[in-house]
């Protein structure tokens, strides 16, 4: 196989454990803030409140609730670049340790 192969599958997993990763903060919001996610504006905008998961913070605070925004302050959303980077430093590390 390779290398930019190898790289495509690596993205490729990461970006499917960050899909996971979202729905599952996702889930944990919807049933913190018993599905008031979305402010008035949000919901007169016909938002999707997952896609305040996703993207820009500045959109995702202009439409969130005041329920999911306190959900935040505890549980933060979390970029992909962010989760990227953590799971590369884990998939180092196992590397690391697979090979001592």
């Amino acid at each position: 196989m390779s290398i930019i192969s190898e790289a495509f599958n690596a993205w490729r997993e990461c970006r499917a454990e960050y899909d996971d990763t979202l729905y599952a903060l996702f889930v944990a919001a919807e049933e913190a803030t018993r599905g008031a996610m979305l402010n008035a504006r949000g919901r007169e905008k016909g938002i999707d409140p997952f896609s305040l998961f996703m993207g820009n913070q500045t959109r995702a605070l202009a439409y969130a609730s005041e329920e999911l925004i306190e959900h935040w302050e505890k549980h933060p959303r979390i970029t992909f670049a962010k989760f990227e980077r953590a799971w590369q430093r884990q998939r180092e590390a196992e590397l690391i340790e697979d090979a001592a």
